[in-house]
């Protein structure tokens, strides 16, 4: 549904200072029928990836195919068979549902009667019907969001774009919006969203491609991520001062696949075995003279994926 090869942009601020590289010269492929996720902190390059394949903003170079379509040779074929909503989604807080759902099927060219019988269905898809007629302004957060998306399929799109879907939203809002999303996917739309969230991509993506600095780092299922970063995850905070004195010694132990200093108190420690060398851990911080003040014992997750893709976690990134 979506390749790219080399996809680059830059942002030139004046003709002598060097350009600003947002995108770093991306290769994706997003299959059908899945819910793809570009993962990465704030200013990695995520939505401006995203506006390249939605046709908001050209590349300066790079190719790329969407929806079977080529995305610098024919934008407008490719705006006819996608559906995009942006991260502060686009309503008019003085309208109705309805009336912003007729709106946008007329904006793609269906008559009046169609854009009608659309709205109906998409707001009884999405469960807004008994809030059709009220304005905007009085719904929930979570009820504007899933509007968001039913705009964006007036037209049937095959595939999906969604940026940032879920920002913003409470715990039981950001429940139901990707249950709808999962729903799009299983009845044959294809799903590319961006997120910050470990949660969100952990839970929602078939597949992920973690974005820092503009380039992609790693691509795959989440738990095909989680399963590269093997073994499981301690961390331990010391006084000030220890981790940076020990984590030299604990590092080259046989038992450590990796360590990393995080805000300059805690070890993050990479074990094959880690019940077994939590207590070989324990004993070495001691022989240092670097007693613990609290340890946790974890399995892989995503932000271990980012960490060591990275070399930094995506909450502090």
């Amino acid at each position: 549904m979506i390749s790219t090869q080399a996809l680059r942009r830059e942002f030139r601020r004046s003709r002598r200072a060097e350009p600003l590289v947002a995108v770093a010269g991306v290769d994706l492929t997003v299959e059908r029928r899945e819910i793809f996720g570009l993962l990465g902190p704030n200013g990695a390059g995520k939505s401006t990836t995203m506006r390249m394949l939605t046709t908001l903003l050209p590349p300066t170079s790079g190719q790329a195919t969407v929806a079977g379509v080529d995305l610098v040779g024919n934008p407008a074929g490719v705006r006819r068979r996608i559906g995009y909503v942006a991260q502060g989604g686009g309503t008019d807080s003085t309208e109705t549902a309805t009336a912003e759902l007729v709106l946008q099927g007329r904006v793609f060219g269906l008559s009046r009667a169609e854009a009608h019988q659309r709205a109906a269905e998409l707001l009884d898809a999405f469960t807004l019907t008994d809030a059709a007629d009220r304005r905007l302004g009085e719904w929930s957060g979570g009820m504007r969001r899933r509007l968001d998306i039913a705009i964006g399929l007036v037209h049937r799109p095959t595939l999906l774009f969604l940026d940032e879907p879920t920002t913003g939203l409470d715990p039981a809002s950001r429940t139901e919006v990707w249950a709808e999303i999962r729903a799009l996917r299983d009845t044959g739309t294809t799903v590319l969203l961006t997120t910050h969230h470990l949660d969100e991509a952990d839970e929602l993506c078939d597949r992920i491609a973690i974005i820092d600095h503009g380039r992609v780092v790693r691509t795959g299922t989440p738990d095909a991520l989680k399963g590269q970063v093997a073994g499981d995850t301690i961390v331990v905070t010391l006084p000030t001062g220890a981790a940076g004195r020990v984590a030299p010694a604990v590092g080259v132990e046989p038992w450590c696949r990796a360590v990393d200093i995080v805000d300059g108190e805690t070890l993050r420690v990479y074990v094959s075995g880690g019940s077994t060398d939590v207590t070989t851990l324990l004993r070495l911080l001691d022989t240092h003279g670097a007693p613990v003040i609290s340890l946790t014992m974890s399995r892989p997750s995503l932000d271990d994926v980012f960490l060591t893709a990275t070399g930094h976690q995506l909450a502090a990134a």
